[in-house]
């Protein structure tokens, strides 16, 4: 009977460890409960959505919790093991398959953190799951690790010779030496003696990346995100995270990057971008202000000076004739971009510079930045094609010099050309044939043809027409002008166009054809009435011709007066 009893109080002895009973806990647990804290969230309606566990693992307020309990929520406080209650700041990553989040709260002078283990638990280990308790004696649970599997990021995941309830979930699991191995995680089945715990080294290891701001599990969470801690990764994050954010949104996010990142003046340039957006003279005054911070902090003179003045130039580009702030004006834009070319000549510099020149109709010298370009690494098709279309602007320049130029910007692609090419070519084409060479305007509209794989619009064809009509290719010209009425059959031009060719071909009876379907669609196009008279009456028809040239003088055509002058008689 005696050995019974004996047994009897063994087999609880082992249901109690295999089960997780409440046990005192080693030493450290005393200060180790502090670093374990409630948790609250709240939904938009300020209403509690959850409430929960979590822990901090470094002194700066960086804590670990389980997602589900910040899903949806809006604001978080937590509770400390001291009763005092600090606001959640900011989210530092989240992952909804692991059901972990990572957080920073409001920074307390007193912050236990505890330390995350310098090494993975090993089967059979003893482990301690520490509850959050406002008590100064700290009871838990304990058991042994029975199974852990790798998962991603050289992480594992325990399975616990534990039972643990709702009110443990998100707690800490420590080792012997009080080091936290893992946070415990929810269990589906609560008559399970088996438990289960995602390693600290997982959840150490959450961040924002560059490209969090598209990120699904973390956007379920309302509360604002942290900037990357990689200098690069949070600059493009700040990139995506503006088409994502509202105004407010995204300039609140740029002062914690400033704050983060006093010295990197992007934050500065930005900003200052940011508060021009809102149009007016409070916020033009702090852009300027930041402008100048820019400037200061950047240790890269010339590139400061070029941020500032493309700033400048795009901001008078919008105002659209509009009264700028204070000195934001071209002349402020051009003294800025002097100056970085004072401090370096690059080829960058001297674009914006001749694309400021260009902008105050200062042609000459707007050539002259675009030459200094083309001499310089940057040179591409795109700045032989500035400079051609500013010497095209210069009052007595050559057009050939002009094309000269265009042949610069097409020579920087090989044949057979891509769409790459295709406007440099169409602009060649239109400067050959505005120089009366027709036929090489041909060519290139050929080319341009090509290079879009024929994907090009009605009026291209009605342009390739007129240069064929000047070089007497008179087929091809009939087959582009049908080309275009085809792909736009009530575009009047494009008739009235199709009588003058077939008019000028001899073609008579095609052409009163295409001037007819011109007045069918426009009884007002005083041209179709001018070229059909004249096509009726060298068909015989004078009374019908002479009808139609007096409607084209009625609806103001000074040709068909000459006509009606010559004809009458």
């Amino acid at each position: 009977m005696k050995i019974g009893k004996i047994t009897l109080v063994l087999t609880c002895c082992g249901i109690a460890f295999q089960t997780g009973m409440a046990q005192e806990l080693p030493k450290w647990a005393n200060k180790a409960r502090k670093a374990v804290f409630s948790v609250i969230t709240y939904n938009k309606e300020n209403q509690i959505l959850n409430t929960g566990n979590g822990f901090y693992i470094d002194e700066n307020g960086t804590a670990v919790s389980d997602y589900t309990l910040f899903k949806g929520a809006e604001r978080a406080v937590v509770v400390t093991a001291d009763g005092k209650e600090l606001p959640v700041e900011y989210i530092l990553g989240a992952n909804d398959m692991y059901d972990v989040v990572k957080f920073k709260t409001a920074a307390d002078k007193k912050t236990v953190a505890l330390q995350p283990a310098s090494r993975p638990g090993a089967v059979n280990e003893t482990v301690y799951v520490l509850p959050y308790s406002t008590q100064k004696a700290t009871s838990g649970t304990h058991g042994t690790i029975s199974k852990i599997d790798t998962i991603s990021n050289n992480s594992f995941y325990y399975t616990l010779n534990m039972k643990t309830g709702e009110k443990t979930v998100s707690c800490p699991v420590m080792n012997a030496e009080g080091e936290v191995v893992a946070l415990v995680q929810k269990n589906s089945d609560k008559e399970s003696t088996s438990s289960y715990a995602i390693g600290i080294g997982y959840a150490k290891i959450l961040s924002i990346s560059a490209l969090s701001a598209n990120d699904y599990t973390l956007n379920t969470i309302g509360i604002k995100k942290g900037l990357p801690e990689d200098e690069s990764q949070a600059l493009v994050y700040l990139y995506v995270s503006s088409s994502n954010l509202s105004k407010e949104e995204y300039l609140n996010l740029l002062n914690e990057f400033i704050q983060q990142y006093p010295k990197n003046s992007e934050g500065y340039s930005r900003r200052a971008l940011c508060y021009m957006g809102y149009g007016d003279d409070a916020h033009y005054a702090l852009a300027e202000k930041d402008l100048q911070t820019m400037v200061e902090v950047n240790e890269n003179k010339g590139d400061a000076y070029y941020n500032l003045s493309k700033l400048l130039y795009n901001y008078v580009l919008g105002l659209q004739g509009a009264k700028p702030y204070g000195d934001w004006t071209m002349e402020r834009a051009l003294k800025e971009i002097n100056t970085a070319l004072e401090n370096d000549k690059q080829g960058l510099y001297y674009q914006l510079q001749g694309d400021i020149y260009f902008a105050m109709q200062k042609y000459p010298e707007a050539f002259a930045s675009y030459e200094e370009v083309n001499r310089s690494p940057l040179a591409s098709a795109a700045s032989f094609y500035a400079a051609a279309k500013t010497k095209e602007l210069i009052e007595g320049a050559s057009k050939k010099e002009a094309i000269a130029l265009m042949d610069s910007a097409v020579a920087k692609y090989n044949p057979p050309y891509g769409k790459e090419a295709a406007p440099y070519l169409y602009e060649r084409a239109r400067m050959k044939a505005e120089d009366k060479q027709f036929r090489e305007a041909v060519v290139d509209y050929n080319l341009f043809h090509d290079a879009m794989m024929g994907q090009v619009s009605s009026d291209f064809y009605f342009i390739r027409e007129q240069a064929e009509m000047q070089c007497r290719m008179y087929q091809q010209a009939i087959n582009d002008i049908n080309k275009a009425i085809e792909m736009e059959p009530k575009n009047v031009e494009y008739w009235v166009e199709k009588g003058s060719v077939h008019l000028r071909v001899n073609q008579p009876d095609d052409a009163m054809k295409a001037l007819n379907k011109a007045i069918e669609l426009d009884a007002k196009n005083a041209a179709a009435y001018r070229m059909l008279g004249y096509c009726q009456i060298q068909q015989g028809k004078k009374k019908e011709g002479m009808a139609n040239l007096e409607k084209a003088v009625e609806l103001g055509d000074t040709v068909a007066k000459n006509l009606i002058e010559k004809y009458k008689k």
